[in-house]
């Protein structure tokens, strides 16, 4: 395997997991949402995303040989061979949780797939371009719900606001930059996420100041996740994700 093609497998796998990560947060929500518009809008953008993954993951499977699925790298691996962002794995909390963690990540994934779908790697720019609908979709849903909940009741305003404050310190990490990004988008197949700072800066000011909010002061600091360094609560959910493929193995409906 070259250097190259290793570092590819490992940059699909970063793509691929936080969209599977985000999704099965998202669906835990089915049945439990605030209201029923909601609940099938959070089910829906949780399966557009566990699609992504599957596309990522089977691509980070053709590459690592036969002995690898997108099955196997979802359910086989454990905590620290994943390498979501820290962001995506954070509980639901209250539905202002859910909503400030989908708009950031939302924001990031339109102007990531927009870029990535011009990757000279031909699969990873044809998941891209596909994943980049569905991405505008889902940031038009929480653009709205972000405007409609910051403007709204006094209530609304004060739990989105404390949302958006204690979710800031996860967003360094979508702009910080390894090794491995720097090499794959010298080469032209990855981006680099310094590039999506600034107009993902400029994205999220404008929603927050049609939501009336304000932009933390607290400085995002936050990351490890894209190396494997997670926080307390990825560990957890993984249990719950893995549980039945673990216990019945290789198992057939």
């Amino acid at each position: 395997m070259t250097m190259s093609n290793a570092a590819t497998i490992s940059y699909a796998l970063r793509l691929g997991d936080t969209p599977l990560i985000l999704a099965q947060r998202l669906c835990a929500w089915c049945g439990h949402a605030p209201e029923l518009e909601i609940d099938l809008a959070l089910a829906n953008i949780g399966l557009d995303l566990l699609g992504q993954a599957r596309n990522f993951l089977a691509y980070a499977a053709e590459l690592s040989g036969p002995q690898h699925s997108e099955d196997s790298l979802a359910f086989g691996r454990d905590e620290r061979e994943f390498h979501n962002l820290l962001l995506a794995e954070q509980p639901n909390g209250g539905f202002n949780d859910t909503l400030v963690r989908q708009f950031l990540l939302d924001t990031y994934h339109v102007l990531l797939h927009r870029e990535l779908s011009r990757s000279k790697d031909s699969q990873l720019a044809a998941i891209a371009a596909k994943s980049l609908k569905e991405a505008d979709y889902h940031l038009r849903f929480s653009h709205g719900w972000m405007i409609r909940l910051g403007d709204g009741s006094e209530i609304s305003h004060q739990k989105i606001q404390q949302s958006l404050n204690d979710l800031w310190r996860f967003t360094a990490e979508l702009f910080h930059a390894d090794e491995i990004e720097l090499q794959l988008a010298e080469l032209g197949i990855a981006v680099d996420p310094r590039q999506l700072q600034a107009p993902w800066q400029a994205m999220v000011n404008d929603t927050l100041q049609l939501a009336t909010l304000a932009l933390p002061t607290e400085q995002a600091f936050r990351h490890g996740g894209k190396q494997g360094r997670h926080t307390e609560h990825l560990g957890p959910m993984l249990a719950e994700m893995q549980f039945l493929p673990r216990a019945y193995p290789n198992c057939s409906w």
